[in-house]
């Protein structure tokens, strides 16, 4: 599978928006996307006019970047979500979140994703009590997701005890002392807080 192993704030800048793909690192004055927020390359401040195909890239790629999937995954997102009931857009969205390294990044266990994916790739959580290191694995309302018995003393997860749960979705809910969260419902559009025009990506994929 294809890897970014370049800067990953580059890509903020290319899209022009903070996709926050560096936890902490994001919110501070450091952050280079604050410093620099051309797209990078020789004639990133160059203005251009976008058609309505490059918007609707754009945010193709933007979606994809928030969320680290590849093309081919993100396409399989928008093939079952145009086969549910319901907006295709809000499908869509609703099955990246449920993405488990994704609940795990809402739950506050991880300060990226992409650090949260590899705390999953690493089997230190279970679904229902059953390890699970898939981090594209897809949760179901009332799954419970627990730190492992054997992991629980590992000196990251002691930190996490002493944390205080803020933000958190009204579909998740976490126990930092336990360790352990559950599923409460299927996330909906109002509880995705990126900023996101799911409309332009299925323009661009029904075409």
């Amino acid at each position: 599978m294809a890897v970014y192993r370049d800067a990953k704030c580059k890509l903020c800048r290319r899209e022009g928006a903070k996709l926050f793909l560096k936890g902490d690192k994001c919110y501070m004055e450091k952050c280079p996307f604050n410093k620099r927020p051309t797209a990078p390359g020789q004639h990133g401040a160059a203005r251009k006019k976008v058609s309505e195909y490059g918007q609707q890239l754009r945010e193709k790629q933007k979606t994809k970047r928030i969320y680290g999937v590849q093309e081919g995954q993100f396409r399989h997102y928008y093939e079952v979500a145009d086969r549910m009931k319901g907006i295709t857009g809000e499908n869509m969205l609703s099955l990246l979140e449920r993405r488990l390294d994704n609940v795990i990044f809402r739950m506050g266990i991880g300060s990226s994703r992409t650090q949260a994916r590899q705390l999953v790739n690493h089997s230190h959580f279970t679904v229902n009590g059953r390890t699970v290191n898939i981090p594209s694995y897809i949760v179901k309302a009332g799954d419970v997701i627990a730190v492992k018995e054997t992991r629980k003393n590992n000196k990251f997860f002691e930190q996490i005890k002493t944390m205080k749960v803020a933000n958190m979705p009204k579909w998740l809910e976490f126990d930092p002392e336990k360790l352990e969260g559950k599923i409460l419902a299927l996330p909906t559009r109002e509880d995705v807080d990126s900023q996101i025009a799911e409309h332009m990506i299925v323009e661009l994929y029904s075409k």
